[in-house]
């Protein structure tokens, strides 16, 4: 297991990725730990009535708690908001949540003592991972429910998967050799205030969905140059007097994917068409626009990730102030924005699998069927990427334009962005599974111009796909073929094999 050197508020994309991908962590300055962790101790000891040391939560804020209560506050504090449902989030955003938790609170503004941030890495770093309920957050006063679950199993309450196996969360620690962890004044609302469930859940969709649009970048191409469309629409000079960044940064890798094509050469001189339809010939604006907006998702992203956004934060001797920073505004809109960018790619995607099977379109045979009509080829595979490219579609409203008032009106706005962030998962899976049906019907339709060859740089491609995928000679069944390229597309496979690299620029 790889372990990264993190530097609490300066950790990049890449690094973020990593932990998705199975990495742990050590965090390469604590000190400004014991500095917070004094001043929380003076309240205690002095008696001064402070908001989340010695009072009640929310509306309740006004109650004055008695010193020899105080640990019991907040561990009532994480019982009581455990209150989570659904799904429990994958293992992988967990392991983020962990990281990035620990990341957050060791920025020396939070109140807590080092024991706390040791745990939290220690859980990662031995693969013990908590049981998190994916919903029961409104991404406003923090993600206090999932954040609870992820707290009291720390605290030995609740469920810890460890190598696989779900365990009670005592017995997991037990076997890891960690202490149930016992909080101090303030350190459960430290712990259960902030965006990191959110976040951690926006950065694993950035990553998925980047590893999608890579591949209906590759796909994409695929499908002009089976359906021997022009290049002539990704000329540089088309783009440059528009001026969009994405748009340029597109239509420069299509024409370099699609360069040195057999295929290409043949219909140079003397084709009939004068235009293509625009799923094929505006990529480079409607990609391009989905690049531009995956970049500001980033932007947003990179900076919360490393943001401290616990309630209230120890901002200097004897200050320790209430504000808002829990509130998730912004990495709500940045789940809505990967949203309708994860949407557009199915929707563009389904469109040129439509024209590959329609026979009119495409000049091959109808759904792509050697002796069509005894075999239905890719007919179905078609109403498959439509299905999802819909549901996708139902997935895309903005979450973060809705907003309902919790906690008796004291938090009276609030982001959605949990769950807005969460259906990202799904929404990239769809894509992913839309994605491989044109890439299986591409590569149909390219070998039907044999001996005609594709570019230099899609040959890879399509050996990668006929080393899992073999040609559709006759029907047959075409579930596992389509699990298997969906997954292709979803380990970043396709990507390697034409030097394509999204998330890579987008964390440079």
């Amino acid at each position: 297991m790889t372990t990264l050197s993190l530097t609490p508020g300066e950790a990049r994309l890449a690094d973020w990725r990593h932990v998705l991908d199975g990495a742990t962590v050590a965090l390469s300055d604590t000190g400004a730990i014991a500095g917070a962790q004094a001043i929380v101790d003076e309240i205690v000891a002095k008696g001064t009535v402070t908001y989340g040391v010695n009072t009640g939560f929310g509306k309740l804020a006004s109650v004055r708690i008695a010193d020899a209560d105080l640990a019991t506050l907040q561990r009532n504090l994480i019982l009581s908001h455990a209150v989570g449902t659904g799904p429990a989030l994958p293992d992988e955003v967990v392991a983020l949540i962990l990281a990035m938790k620990a990341a957050s609170l060791a920025r020396g503004a939070s109140g807590i003592r080092p024991v706390v941030v040791e745990a939290l890495v220690g859980a990662l770093r031995a693969g013990a991972l908590p049981v998190v309920p994916a919903k029961g957050s409104v991404g406003a006063s923090g993600d206090l429910a999932p954040l609870a679950h992820l707290t009291a199993a720390l605290m030995g309450v609740g469920e810890i998967r460890l190598k696989g196996e779900v365990l009670p969360a005592a017995e997991a620690l037990k076997r890891i050799g960690q202490e149930p962890l016992a909080l101090g004044a303030k350190e459960g609302l430290a712990l259960i205030n902030g965006t990191q469930v959110s976040a951690s859940l926006a950065l694993a969709g950035l990553a998925s969905i980047a590893r999608v649009f890579d591949a209906a970048l590759i796909a994409g191409a695929l499908s002009v140059d089976a359906l021997k469309g022009s290049d002539t629409p990704f000329d540089p000079r088309i783009q440059k007097l528009r001026g969009q960044p994405g748009q340029i940064k597109v239509a420069a890798l299509l024409l370099d994917l699609v360069a040195g094509s057999e295929i290409r050469e043949s219909h140079r001189f003397g084709d009939s068409k004068v235009q293509d339809p625009y799923s094929l010939r505006c990529q480079p604006q409607v990609m391009g626009a989905v690049r531009d907006l995956l970049g500001n998702a980033a932007a947003t992203l990179a900076i919360e990730a490393n943001a401290v956004t616990d309630n209230p934060l120890v901002l200097g001797p004897g200050e320790i102030v209430s504000g808002g920073n829990f509130h998730a505004e912004p990495v709500a809109f940045a789940a809505d924005m990967l949203a309708m960018g994860v949407c557009e790619i199915g929707n563009l995607a389904e469109r040129r699998i439509a024209l590959l099977v329609d026979p009119v379109m495409s000049g091959l045979p109808p759904f792509l069927a050697r002796d069509a009509g005894l075999n239905s080829g890719f007919m179905i595979a078609q109403v498959t990427a439509a299905a999802l490219a819909s549901e996708n579609k139902q997935k895309a409203y903005p979450a973060s334009v809705d907003t309902i008032p919790t906690s008796a009106n004291q938090e009276d706005h609030v982001s959605m962005a949990t769950h807005g962030a969460f259906r990202l998962i799904e929404m990239a899976k769809n894509a992913a599974s839309i994605i491989a049906v044109e890439l299986m019907a591409a590569a149909e339709a390219i070998e039907h111009h044999l001996p005609m060859k594709t570019s230099p740089r899609l040959e890879p491609v399509l050996a990668l796909i006929r080393a899992k995928i073999a040609p559709l000679t006759e029907d047959r069944y075409l579930a596992p073929d389509l699990a298997a390229a969906t997954e292709l597309v979803l380990s970043g496979a396709l990507g390697k094999a034409a030097g394509v690299d999204s998330y890579g620029e987008l964390s440079a």
